[in-house]
């Protein structure tokens, strides 16, 4: 597949590492430990739909479905920045029905998705806001001439209404805020390239009074998440 995206960063990216337990996933600067992003919003993610829904098709199958869908995932990421940092995945072949799938889910994002992708600062990007969280980013670069975080998701079924949404756009203006508290920039947008496993593609842009509902949203999610005397139940998280 031919790559013709500028990749070129006005920004030095450092990768912090992380690691998980009991309080969920943290990313270590320094003498910091920082709550990611991710874990913020599954702590505190108000209503049971995630629980009726493994009391549905119970537990055994719901494990193997989160499971299927993370590993899914995690090689469909891997593809993508492989191709966005190396320019060609001429030599993957995949070896199994799950990662043939990723695959040809990650050649739908990248037919239909990455034309849209002007310019490449860097891909799985470490973020964080001092003293407050932090998180790994898919892409930052420039969408359409604007600069903008990016983030790649797989699902099972296409997302017919924005507010299935919700938690990914909190997570994207949280990534844009962290990088506009470090570098200085104004990112005001985010956008989700996402494919289901049958392969339909749907591009979601966030911006302008939404982006900043989302922003609001996040700020109030990250003080809930850090009340003493809250009780946030600790869910399955995201696998970034």
């Amino acid at each position: 597949m031919k790559h013709d995206i500028l990749f070129k960063s006005p920004y030095k990216y450092e990768k912090l590492s992380r690691e998980t337990g009991d309080k969920g996933r943290v990313y270590i600067y320094g003498e910091e430990r920082l709550s990611s992003v991710t874990t913020v919003l599954s702590r505190t993610r108000r209503g049971d739909s995630f629980k009726k829904w493994r009391e549905k098709v119970g537990e055994e199958e719901a494990e193997r479905i989160r499971k299927e869908a993370a590993a899914r995932g995690t090689e469909m990421h891997s593809i993508l920045e492989r191709q966005l940092v190396e320019g060609s995945i001429w030599d993957y072949y995949p070896d199994t029905p799950e990662k043939k799938r990723a695959y040809k889910m990650a050649c739908v994002i990248m037919d239909q998705g990455f034309p849209s992708i002007d310019q490449i600062y860097g891909c799985e990007v470490s973020l964080y806001y001092p003293g407050k969280y932090a998180g790994t980013a898919d892409v930052i670069g420039k969408h359409l001439g604007e600069e903008a975080i990016m983030d790649f998701k797989q699902t099972n079924t296409p997302k017919r209404r924005r507010k299935y949404l919700w938690d990914y756009f909190q997570q994207l203006a949280a990534y844009a805020l962290a990088h506009n508290e470090l570098f200085g920039t104004k990112i005001k947008k985010g956008v989700i390239m996402m494919c289901s496993v049958d392969c339909f593609y749907q591009e979601f842009v966030l911006e302008g009074y939404e982006f900043e509902r989302a922003v609001d949203a996040w700020n109030e999610r990250l003080e809930r998440f850090n009340r003493p005397d809250e009780d946030v139940p600790a869910q399955s998280q995201d696998p970034k």
